[in-house]
């Protein structure tokens, strides 16, 4: 139960277990260049771990307070942080998602080594490392045979807005929730937009942006 306890040992113990955890966590992260990477994750847990450490030294030695209140703050506090890795881009593409749950994730990690829950933290931490790393295929694959899917669209002037909706649900292809965007990228007289689409069998999305980029008028088209 030493291990349990707030020693020198335990301190050393849940610190390094936190560091390489967290470390362990951001590095999946950090290959793909993404805003929360190693250094991040790392600290991320070991500073809930040293949270928790405190609250539980606080508990032991001086018999006051209660031994997870401080552990709460963090798990309602860190969503501040994943937040700011949460971002919209230009095309109403969300990023950061992932990141921002992985942040949440490794603090979760550090309060149950701060705490000396150990089992649940290695448990833990293999579970989350499993979900960011060998199920990202799975995540793409239902991703790229859903029906639904966002697409960036310019259209040049040989083909207004309204012939092209007609053009794409002749197709089979629902398209709603068309948006004006600021321009295009390639040429500034195309007209931008973003849409959602909807096949109405499930399929390859490839076969589908295939098929919009073979109409007439259509400069440029990706999937966000």
């Amino acid at each position: 139960m030493e291990i349990r306890e707030v020693t020198y040992l335990a301190v050393a113990l849940r610190i390094v277990a936190a560091v390489i955890i967290g470390g362990l966590l951001g590095l999946e992260r950090g290959m793909k260049n993404r805003p929360a990477g190693l250094r991040t994750y790392m600290l991320v847990c070991v500073g809930s771990c040293l949270i928790m450490l405190t609250n539980q030294y606080i508990f032991q030695v001086y018999g006051a307070g209660d031994p997870v209140r401080l552990g709460a703050q963090v798990v309602s506090g860190i969503g501040f942080l994943g937040a700011g890795t949460i971002v919209v881009t230009r095309r109403n593409q969300i990023k950061g998602l992932t990141t921002a749950a992985g942040l949440w994730t490794s603090a979760g990690i550090g309060l149950a080594l701060g705490i000396g829950f150990y089992e649940a933290a290695l448990v833990g931490s293999i579970a989350i490392f499993t979900v960011i790393t060998l199920l990202q295929k799975m995540d793409n694959s239902v991703h790229r045979r859903s029906k639904q899917l966002e697409v960036y669209i310019e259209l040049s002037n040989q083909i207004s807005l309204g012939d092209f909706l007609r053009t794409v649900r002749s197709a089979e292809v629902e398209i709603y929730n068309v948006q004006r965007e600021q321009g295009g990228d390639s040429d500034s007289e195309n007209r931008a937009y973003v849409a959602t689409l909807k096949a109405k069998k499930r399929g390859n999305h490839m076969e589908i942006l295939t098929l919009l980029q073979d109409i007439p008028g259509v400069a440029y088209l990706e999937e966000l």
